[in-house]
Formats: C-alpha cells, sequence, structure tokens
C-alpha cells in the first residue's frame, strides 16, 4: 500500500494542487479541509504523514499541530507546516509545536515531495515501500508478505499488526493503542481480540522460526524484535 498523507487546507485549488503532485509521485492522498475534520480522520484512520496548513477555519494549523502532538496515538505522526506566513519568529512558533518541517507559499512541488521523502526517512517511514528485518519483507506496494524468499497467505489484520510492528522495532505497543490503530477508536472491539490475532500472527511466522520475534511485554503489550 502506497504512503497515506493527509492534507489538511481549507483552500480548493492548494488542495488540488498538492492532491495531484502528491498523488503522480505515487502516495495515498486523503483531504480534510479543517482542523476539526482531520481529527475526524485521524480517529478513524492514521495516516503516515501529515502536511498541515497554518491558516485554517475555526482550529488554526498550530492549534491542530499541538492536538496531534498531545495525543499517544498520534504523537509520533510527521507533521509538516504548508503556509504564506514566513517571518522568523512564525517559523519558530510552528517548531515550537511540533512540526517537523515547514514550507512556505507559493512552493514548488518538486521541492516539496522531496522534503516530504526526506522527512519520510527521518521518521522512519519507508519511502521504498519494502519493510525488511529478520528475513520477513512486506511489500507496501503489492500488499504481500515475502518470508525467506517464500510468498505466505496472512489474514489482513495480521498484515497490518505486522506492518505496524515492523515500522516501529523494538517499541512497545499497548494493548489499547494496537486497538485504536488497527481497529480505529471510533469501533468497540474487546482487548483480547489483539491477542488472538497476536497469537495468528505468531503461528504465521512459526514455520519459519520467526515467531520469537513478535514478543509480549507484560502487563503492557507488544514488541517486534528482529532476531541478529
Amino acid at each position: 500500500m502506497a504512503t497515506h498523507i493527509l492534507i489538511v487546507e481549507d483552500e480548493p485549488e492548494i488542495r488540488e494542487l498538492l492532491n495531484f503532485s502528491l498523488t503522480r509521485a505515487g502516495f495515498r492522498v486523503t483531504e480534510a479541509e479543517s482542523g476539526e475534520s482531520a481529527l475526524q480522520q485521524l480517529f478513524n484512520q492514521l495516516p503516515d504523514l501529515v502536511i498541515v496548513d497554518w491558516m485554517l477555519p475555526g482550529m488554526s494549523g498550530v492549534d491542530l499541530a499541538k492536538r496531534i502532538r498531545k495525543d499517544e496515538v498520534t504523537s509520533a505522526l510527521p507533521l509538516m507546516m504548508l503556509t504564506a506566513r514566513n517571518d522568523e519568529a512564525d517559523v519558530l512558533k510552528s517548531f515550537d509545536t511540533g512540526i517537523d518541517d515547514y514550507m512556505s507559499k507559493p512552493f514548488s512541488p518538486k521541492e516539496l515531495i522531496a522534503r516530504i521523502k526526506a522527512l519520510m526517512r527521518r521518521s522512519g517511514v519507508p519511502e521504498d515501500e519494502l519493510i525488511e528485518a529478520s528475513g520477513i519483507q512486506i511489500d507496501l506496494s503489492s500488499h504481500r508478505l515475502i518470508i525467506q524468499g517464500q510468498n505466505v497467505n496472512i489474514g489482513p489484520t495480521e498484515y497490518r499488526l505486522l506492518e505496524l510492528l515492523m515500522r516501529h522495532p523494538d517499541r512497545v505497543f499497548e494493548r489499547d493503542q494496537l486497538l485504536d490503530r488497527i481497529w480505529g477508536r471510533s469501533t468497540y472491539i474487546e482487548i483480547r481480540t489483539v491477542d488472538v490475532h497476536i497469537l495468528r500472527l505468531r503461528k504465521v511466522l512459526k514455520p519459519f522460526g520467526l515467531d520469537g520475534t513478535i514478543q509480549t511485554v507484560r502487563s503492557v503489550g507488544y514488541r517486534f524484535t528482529p532476531i541478529s
């Protein structure tokens, strides 16, 4: 699956330009016209990166960035500020809110894409649509799991779990965090459902001797630890 970018911009012409440029560059794009709409989208599905306009109706882009950074589920999302304001004080203010990069309008689409790719690399988002560790490969473009050179069948939920865990090796995810990221906050599912799907994921990895890469952290949750 292509890298997902959420554009939060109230001007239709700029949204259209961004969508066209990013889609042509191979990204999957969704749009929001306001901070409130963006929060609702983040509530349902997390993108890989967010582009936020400073001057939004209602909630400003700066306030939206603060909300994203304060929420444990979205706190690590890469954020880029896009705005016509380029005074030094404004630039410093945006970085103080947790923005990772900043571009002024008018902007060059080619430069924007280059900056996005650089931000993705710094944030650990795979640029080549391939996640790989311990002989496990996730091909994001074809939605395939390849282990030790073999194509492996895997359920959609187990695929998303493995992708999330492998994107953040050695990071411990609490069960609540996994529920929010995999199933979405708007869906009510028993927390034990996470354990069931982790067991299924380990079953997929066991024939290759890799079930131990999915580790249980007692009373906390789960993590992916590569085998060296």
